[in-house]
């Protein structure tokens, strides 16, 4: 292995990574976390948008490096997906192949300079965070707006395409062993490896006995979180004498309205992280259903290290092999009862330590962080 002091990394960021406050942002910056302390010296590119330059990440790394992201007609083209072309930057091209280091593109989103012939000799691997081609055609699917409808087809169709031209990079990290399943079968010839999302957690810190509520979390903005909420609010929470709590940001008015519409029902917009830390320890059971397998909801993984029971349907713990720390419910009447069942049974110090051990098995950052250092040889 390279000496300690020689273990330098490309780190090749879609979005600024803190704060670490949804998925994505959250896995990069904890990974960056996890690497330092593994002795990895890191150069940071970020692709800005909306996001400023801040001392916590130049803390981390031993330089980060900005880039404007391309937006707007400028970023489409007809042959690339968009999450890829409008992330080029001739500057990013410069310095990768100036600083002599391994290089991992944080999702497909990254990967414009993968197959430039100046990085041919360099050892570089993709964190894939989506079957991306999928994705999008879930949300094309579910937009109702005919542009957005468009856009995400058209989004899905070049990334199915693009999806099967990276044939340049090394290695493959997966968020889930279902979508390393899929680069496997692309990609046979390379290492692929699921490699669980990173956290802030080093232990499961779940706090015993009753909780106060039911809680739904989540970016209330994002089409998969919204669809999943008012299913709660308009199926099951009715159904059931217990306080339940939807939180989150930028719920819309449909939300609000459902709320409202509930006695037993409180609606927490725009909470901070601490207050989000709260809430998701004070909760008696967290009730996670989604509509779209795809990834890893680190909605999830949050309430497994914080929070007390967790009732998830099928799609949420697609690919995680967590099935065992849940109770799983697929149905209408299996969320409703698997909440009646719970509701009066307290959450105890077996309960922590059976989830401990099964959590220890794929989610421990450190771990993880020298996997990915063997993998890229640093």
């Amino acid at each position: 292995m390279t000496a300690l002091h020689d273990r330098r990394l490309h780190i090749v960021s879609f979005d600024v990574p803190y704060p670490p406050d949804y998925g994505g942002a959250i896995d990069v910056f904890y990974k960056i976390k996890a690497l330092k302390e593994a002795g990895a010296q890191i150069y940071l590119h970020c692709f800005a948008y909306g996001r400023q330059a801040n001392r916590e990440l130049e803390a981390l790394c031993r330089e980060v490096f900005y880039y404007p992201r391309i937006t707007g007609l400028r970023g489409l083209s007809l042959t690339a997906p968009y999450i890829v072309h409008s992330r080029r930057n001739k500057l990013l091209l410069k310095r990768l192949m100036e600083i002599e280091a391994p290089i991992l593109f944080e999702g497909v989103h990254t990967t414009h300079y993968l197959s430039d012939p100046g990085l041919k000799k360099r050892i570089k691997a993709v964190r894939t965070h989506n079957i991306e081609s999928d994705y999008y055609e879930q949300l094309a699917i579910k937009e109702p707006a005919f542009t957005k409808r468009l856009y995400y087809k058209m989004e899905s169709s070049l990334l199915g395409k693009y999806e099967h031209s990276l044939e340049d990079a090394d290695c493959f990290f997966s968020l889930s062993s279902e979508d390393n399943k899929y680069f496997q079968n692309l990609y046979p010839q390379r290492n692929t490896s699921f490699i669980a999302p990173f956290h802030p957690y080093s232990r499961v810190m779940s706090f015993t006995g009753m909780g106060e509520y039911c809680l739904y979390h989540g970016n209330l903005s994002h089409p998969e979180n919204k669809e999943a909420a008012l299913y709660l609010l308009n199926e099951v929470f009715g159904q059931i004498d217990m306080e339940v709590i939807i939180a989150g940001r930028e719920p819309g008015k449909e939300i609000f309205d459902a709320c409202n519409s509930l006695s037993n029902c409180r609606l927490i917009a725009n909470p901070s992280v601490h207050e989000m830390e709260q809430l998701i320890q004070d909760a008696h059971i967290h009730v996670l259903p989604t509509f779209q397998a795809s990834g890893m909801k680190l909605k999830l993984l949050y309430a497994l290290f914080c929070g007390r029971h967790v009732i998830a349907n099928a799609n949420m713990l697609h690919g995680t092999g967590l099935d065992n720390a849940c109770i799983v419910a697929n149905t209408t009447t299996q969320f409703v009862d698997s909440i009646n069942d719970l509701r009066t049974i307290a959450f105890t110090a077996n309960h922590v330590a059976q989830r401990a051990t099964i959590l220890a098995e794929g989610y421990d950052n450190n771990i993880n962080a020298e996997r990915i250092l063997t993998y890229l040889q640093v």
